[in-house]
């Protein structure tokens, strides 16, 4: 693998394993939602994470094309977090990992050699 094509999938999983381990202490143990279940709001924040995660472990471009989609909800997730004054460290936190994911993505595909069609 090249130089730049590793650095590029590596600063994806550490953005997406970043945002992973974030929202998993932030739902269960940092900050727990008060008005629904734990489990509710692990499923419906934390479910979407678990759909690229095959994809991305295996270095399929196929997944990495469409991941870096899936990480721009959680951007603006973060936005919104960070705008209230309560989460704000946290909503920092989930905007710099989104932006790692993305930009992992991007350069990963960016990077990834080309078949080329005849």
């Amino acid at each position: 693998m090249q130089a730049n094509l590793k650095t590029a999938y590596l600063l994806t999983l550490a953005g997406y394993f970043g945002l992973f381990f974030l929202l998993l202490a932030w739902i269960t143990w940092i900050r727990p939602p008060i008005s629904i279940p734990r489990s509710v709001a692990l499923i419906v924040i934390m479910g979407p994470l678990l759909l690229p995660l095959r994809g991305l472990l295996n270095g399929k471009t196929y997944t990495f094309s469409w991941a870096h989609f899936l990480a721009l909800m959680y951007f603006t997730l973060g936005v919104g977090n960070a705008a209230e004054p309560a989460t704000r460290i946290l909503g920092i936190a989930e905007i710099i990992f989104s932006v790692m994911w993305f930009s992992g993505c991007v350069l990963y595909l960016r990077w990834q050699p080309r078949k080329h069609q005849e």
